[in-house]
C-alpha cells in the first residue's frame, strides 16, 4: 500500500502531516545529496532548495495519491526549483569562505571530489541538471526530459556536450576513474 492508503493500528487513517513527515524523513538525505551536486557543493543553497522542494511537496500532498512515484516527483520538483533559482539575478552570488575540515570516509578521494564539484560548477545550470539526473539519479532520457521540461533530443545533446566539457575540464588527471 502507498503512504496515504496505510491504516494505523487502531483502524484510523494516519494524518496527512504524519504521512508527509514519514515521506520527508525518508527522502531528505537523498534530495540533499542531489541538491549538493546541482549546486556544485554549495551546502547552504542545497539546504534551501531541499526546504523549498519539501514545502512545495507538502502543499500538494493531499493530491499526491494521483502521483505514481512521489520520490521521483520530489526529485523533479528539486531540479525545477534549482533551474528557477539559477534564472534569478542573485544566483551568481557566492559567499566566500573556506572548505570545512571534515574527516574523509575510507575510500574517498578529497581531491577527486573537489575536482568533480569544481568541474560541475563550471557547467551551465541545465547541463549540470542533465548530468545529475542522468548519471547521479540514473534516470532515463525520457524521465530527465520530463523533469527538465525539455525534449528527449535536448537531453541527449546536453548530455554529450556536458560530458565532453567535464572530460575537457578534468583532463587526464582522473582518467583512471572513468572506467569504474
Amino acid at each position: 500500500m502507498g503512504l496515504l492508503g496505510r491504516i494505523a493500528g487502531d483502524g484510523v487513517h494516519t494524518s496527512r502531516a504524519d504521512d508527509f513527515r514519514e515521506f520527508a524523513a525518508g527522502r531528505t538525505n537523498h534530495l540533499f545529496r542531489s541538491a549538493c551536486l546541482l549546486t556544485s557543493g554549495d551546502i547552504h543553497l542545497a539546504e534551501d532548495l531541499v526546504q523549498e522542494t519539501l514545502g512545495r511537496m507538502y502543499a500538494l500532498w493531499g493530491r499526491v495519491s494521483r502521483i505514481d512515484n512521489p520520490a521521483a516527483y520530489a526529485q523533479t520538483v528539486l531540479v525545477r526549483t534549482f533551474l528557477t533559482h539559477q534564472r534569478r539575478r542573485s544566483a551568481g552570488e557566492r559567499p566566500l569562505g573556506e572548505i570545512p575540515d571534515t574527516a574523509a570516509h575510507p575510500g574517498d578521494d578529497p581531491a577527486l571530489r573537489v575536482a568533480l564539484l569544481d568541474a560541475l560548477g563550471r557547467l551551465t545550470p541545465k547541463d549540470r541538471a542533465v548530468v545529475v539526473l542522468r548519471y547521479w539519479e540514473d534516470r532515463s532520457i525520457d524521465e530527465t526530459a520530463e523533469a527538465m521540461n525539455v525534449s528527449p533530443a535536448a537531453v541527449r545533446t546536453r548530455s554529450v556536450r556536458a560530458l565532453a566539457k567535464l572530460r575537457e575540464q578534468l583532463g587526464g588527471r582522473f582518467a583512471e576513474f572513468a572506467d569504474r
